[in-house]
């Protein structure tokens, strides 16, 4: 495959951009997003507008390369050739089965990328698929829709249980709900079909049901989750001290769980806390059924520890990726963005793997920074579909597995990536509230940059 000399100047100049545009020609290519939507729409279909071409003009607004939809479609109108009312008509009538299909198979996809990288470091259990899931409620949107122009409460488009893998470090698979208000349990029925025999599912307590855990046990699988106060249990044997955490003391005991007539037997472990919590709790308790011999009592403590990784998710994709576009008031559009910055979310965790991959895990495992990542693909993708448009990129997604890791590996070998790693904080250090005189609500910075300064010329007084 010959590559110009442009080419060239933008792997140069801009690794990381090139990276992600050749793993989308992979993952978001136009016939598998057609395909894909064909095969898994209920009642949608396909006249003119195509699913792949909304798959991209979202692509464009949750990694900020545009500022809305509105502003994608002025810059594409031509090349879509239908009305902008068309555009937002498929939005709000996009099936959530299809969105939460499009995060499945991409991921499938990336997968298939990340599996031929050398890894980079061990998995958190081995022998074990490791998931940990976690709700997400949809911040509230502008009242442009008639029916939330008469009242002030804010409009809820939906929610979602998103499950990280975080041996892979990609949301292997998300559902999505449009009742805002709905609880997060209402959707445990759906994530229990997916459990398959060797997973290890970890949770907080809102998914500490009795049918959620025996679910999983049912399916030959296991658990870490957090115990919720309302689950009836009773203890096998006194707490014992089993040693120290980060964080706390932990300790164990044997207790059984009751459920349709069947008894389980499974660990309580409880970690009292050195510092309350910020809701004010002074310890944690956590169930598990994986033997002992398998992960003792300090090692569980850890790997629900491990949760705060789905959190952090949720936050890169709210404040980086922009999932929550204020203008989509209708629950199918606003889920469908969602979904697209989980996909974009999923692009980037995969450049880090392939970057550790070659770097080590030590220069990026928490210090490669999305805040510094995204501004790189912003400022440099549209102009380089300028200069190297869509046919140019069409050759990689022909290319074999192991060809493609091995020339993505290539390029992340430029990557610079004293330009992508966060600052570390210093520790702060407690100041005095400043004063506040009502007498004197104003005060001139000039004035007291002069004051500052005179202070710093004079001499010290003997």
């Amino acid at each position: 495959m010959w590559l110009s000399s442009i080419f060239e100047r933008f792997v140069e100049k801009s690794p990381v951009t090139v990276i992600i545009r050749t793993m989308m020609e992979v993952v978001l290519a136009d016939d598998f997003l057609d395909d894909l939507f064909d095969e898994t729409a209920q009642k949608g279909y396909t006249k003119e507008l195509l699913f792949s071409t909304l798959v991209k003009m979202m692509t464009e607004v949750v990694c900020s390369v545009s500022q809305s939809i509105g502003s994608v479609y002025k810059a594409m109108a031509e090349e879509i050739g239908v009305s902008k009312t068309a555009i937002y008509d498929k939005l709000n009538r996009l099936e959530p089965c299809v969105s939460q299909a499009l995060v499945r198979e991409t991921a499938f996809k990336l997968k298939q990328i990340i599996d031929t990288v050398p890894e980079s470091s061990p998995k958190l259990l081995p022998n074990y698929r490791v998931k940990i899931l976690d709700g997400n409620c949809l911040g509230a949107t502008e009242h442009r829709l008639a029916v939330l122009r008469e009242t002030r409460a804010g409009a809820l488009p939906g929610k979602s249980i998103a499950v990280l893998s975080p041996d892979l470090g990609i949301v292997t698979d998300v559902f999505p709900c449009e009742d805002g208000h709905s609880q997060e349990r209402s959707l445990l029925s759906d994530v229990l079909e997916t459990v398959k025999t060797g997973d290890l599912w970890i949770g907080d307590r809102n998914f500490c049901t009795q049918g959620f855990i025996f679910g999983i046990v049912s399916k030959q699988a296991s658990f870490i989750i957090r115990q919720h106060k309302g689950l009836p249990w009773q203890a096998k044997s006194e707490l014992i001290c089993e040693g120290r955490t980060e964080g706390g003391e932990v300790f164990s005991q044997d207790i059984a769980l009751s459920y349709s007539d069947i008894e389980l037997n499974c660990r309580r472990i409880v970690v009292k806390l050195e510092k309350p919590s910020r809701d004010g709790e002074t310890e944690i308790a956590i169930l598990t059924n994986l033997p002992e011999s398998n992960a003792d009592s300090i090692l569980i403590s850890q790997l629900y520890r491990k949760r705060w990784r789905v959190e952090t998710l949720f936050q890169v994709v709210t404040q980086i990726f922009h999932c929550e576009i204020k203008t989509l008031g209708y629950p199918r559009a606003a889920l469908f963005s969602f979904c697209m910055a989980l996909v974009a979310y999923n692009l980037f965790s995969c450049l880090k793997t392939i970057l550790s991959s070659v770097h080590g895990t030590d220069k990026i495992e928490g210090k490669l920074s999305y805040y510094y990542l995204a501004p790189d693909l912003e400022g440099t993708y549209r102009g380089m579909m300028i200069a190297l448009p869509p046919e140019l990129w069409e050759d990689f997604g022909q290319m074999s597995l192991t060809q493609l890791s091995a020339l993505l590996q290539d390029w992340a070998r430029q990557v610079n990536l004293s330009a992508f790693t966060s600052a570390p904080r210093k520790p702060k250090k407690k100041k005095p509230k400043p004063t506040y005189d009502p007498q004197h609500p104003h005060v001139s910075t000039a004035r007291l940059l002069a004051k500052k300064n005179k202070s710093r010329a004079s001499p010290p007084s003997k």
